[in-house]
């Protein structure tokens, strides 16, 4: 591994009282409303959850495509030649480990969660407006539902959810390994507004620890119930609330022994070793599934997105009475924006030595195309048992999503053993997705630097698996959504302001390139 930059801050981790005990005290604060009186927090979570879509949606949607625009007016101006570290700098990682690592912690459980379940809930279940046909009946009717079904899955997880995590990212690597500030969203803020309050900074630190909580309690409260669901297949373990604590318990205790273990013993090895379980899945279901039909699909899945992009990426329901968008759209927007701390310093924290236009395209499109192969694997192999037969995923997935997985994989030949390897790569996401997050909170709350210690990293591991554990106690999957959205609405706003702050910079930096460029030119004349 190439060797970090000499103008980094110092990896000596410092204490900042006020971001790490407001952030404590949020946490602990929504736990114990969770853990309280369950049933009055389920029914606040569903009143809050609708409030903050309902009026906010149009914010979600307004940010995530000001994240796009803004990727590929810096992939293809001049600012894309910046290279993070300076000229001279080599990266850090090899292009293997970097894109393990960094798809690991962006998705993660989210793809084997929802792979199967959510093409085959939006054909089941496609919304009133846009360009599906709710109640079809007819072949082509059904056809184009399953279409839509696929290019809604497309959107939900392509490259809108990839452009938050680049800018931000981006932004933070920038003053980090070219200003020599601490790799923070603190020390951005600072560097792109130079005025402004301190105390507004610590609260916005306290609320990216809170985001990144909330948004990785989400995805392991999904990989418990999804866990859980499979080991009742194989082995008859009961689905309740206690066996997903135990696994919790377990899980995060297991991320606790990574994140001890640090980043290039604990994290990259994992990442990397899930990334070829899961590739190892997708290969299975592909060679012993419709292969032919899934390579066609693949490439008219690509076509279909392409065409709807501009009309998917802002369509907000505004002329329909329905509320689709806020359990799926806004829903992914909040949970990929609360994502966005966590995943954006650990994108950074790995980058060093690329160049902005190689980071935008790395962050952005690789993960991406490797994303919708994955959902055309296991979403239209889902979609080809509906509508060539036998069928009875949409029911399984209706009645439970965290179950969707394993009845699909029992309608392939060796599907114990598949479904084994299925739990076990939810395990491996679950530890990548604790630790590095746990990783991140204590890098946050210590200013930024790069090496938190080691008590710090163990208490954060410990937050995430408690707040995972009460929400899914408390109101369950919708729970976890509404914590999501929670945290992600006002944290969209830290992002809008980024994005202005790191284009300003860059243009600032670029100016000077230029002039001494022009400087030696003269010189050499």
């Amino acid at each position: 591994m190439a060797s970090q930059p000499d103008n980094v801050a110092s990896p000596i981790a410092d204490f900042k009282p006020t971001v790490f005990f407001g952030a404590i005290a949020a946490i602990g604060l929504l736990i114990l409303f969770a853990l309280f009186d369950t049933d009055v927090a389920e029914a606040r979570f569903a009143t809050i959850q609708s409030f903050a879509t309902h009026n906010f949606g149009w914010l979600l949607v307004l940010t995530v495509n000001v994240m796009l625009i803004a990727c590929g007016y810096l992939a293809f101006t001049s600012l894309g030649n910046v290279r993070l570290g300076g000229r001279d700098a080599k990266p850090a990682y090899s292009a293997l480990s970097w894109f393990a690592m960094l798809f690991s912690a962006g998705m993660g459980i989210g793809l084997l969660f929802y792979g199967v379940a959510e093409p085959v809930m939006h054909y089941s279940n496609p919304p009133i407006s846009s360009f599906s046909n709710p109640g079809a009946t007819l072949p082509q009717g059904l056809a184009r539902n399953a279409q839509h079904a696929m290019g809604l899955t497309y959107l939900h997880w392509g490259l809108h959810a990839w452009a938050i995590y680049a800018i931000i990212g981006l932004g933070l690597a920038y003053v980090s390994y070219n200003k020599g500030l601490t790799l923070s969203i603190g020390a951005f803020l600072r560097a792109a507004f130079p005025r402004i309050p301190t105390l507004l900074v610590d609260l916005i630190d306290v609320l990216a620890i809170t985001a990144t909580v909330c948004g990785v309690a989400a995805s392991l409260g999904f990989g418990a119930s999804q866990i859980n669901a499979g080991l009742g297949l194989l082995a008859g373990v009961p689905q309740t609330g206690v066996v997903k604590a135990i696994l919790i318990v377990i899980i995060t205790s297991l991320a606790t022994l990574s994140v001890a273990l640090g980043l290039d013993v604990g994290i990259k090895r994992l990442s990397e070793a899930n990334m070829l379980l899961a590739l190892g899945l997708a290969i299975f279901v592909f060679v012993a599934g419709p292969t032919v039909y899934l390579l066609n699909s693949f490439i008219q899945n690509l076509g279909y997105y392409a065409q709807r992009f501009i009309y998917l990426s802002t369509w907000t329901e505004s002329y329909t009475a329905e509320d689709w968008q806020s359990a799926w759209t806004i829903f992914y927007y909040a949970w990929w924006i609360s994502w966005s701390p966590f995943v954006g310093i650990f994108i950074a924290r790995i980058s060093y030595g690329r160049t902005v236009r190689e980071f935008i395209g790395g962050v952005l499109l690789v993960p991406s195309l490797f994303t919708f192969a994955w959902m055309t694997v296991f979403g239209d192999s889902a979609l080809h048992i509906e509508l060539f037969g036998p069928g009875g995923i949409s029911e399984a997935v209706n009645a439970s999503m965290p179950d969707a997985l394993f009845a699909f994989l029992s309608h392939y030949p060796f599907s114990q053993i598949a479904s084994g390897l299925a739990i076990v790569i939810v395990a491996t996401f679950f530890v990548t997705s604790a630790d590095s997050g746990a990783l991140v909170t204590a890098m946050i709350a210590s200013g930024g630097h790069h090496e938190a210690r080691f008590v710090p990293r163990v208490t954060w591991a410990i937050a995430i698996g408690a707040l995972a554990g009460a929400l899914l106690y408390a109101g369950g999957l919708g729970a976890l959504q509404t914590a999501a959205i929670v945290t992600g609405l006002p944290f969209a706003l830290v992002l809008l302001a980024m994005c202005y702050g790191l284009i300003k910079m860059l243009r600032h930096a670029d100016r000077q390139v230029a002039a001494e460029e022009d400087i030696l030119d003269e010189a050499a004349e």
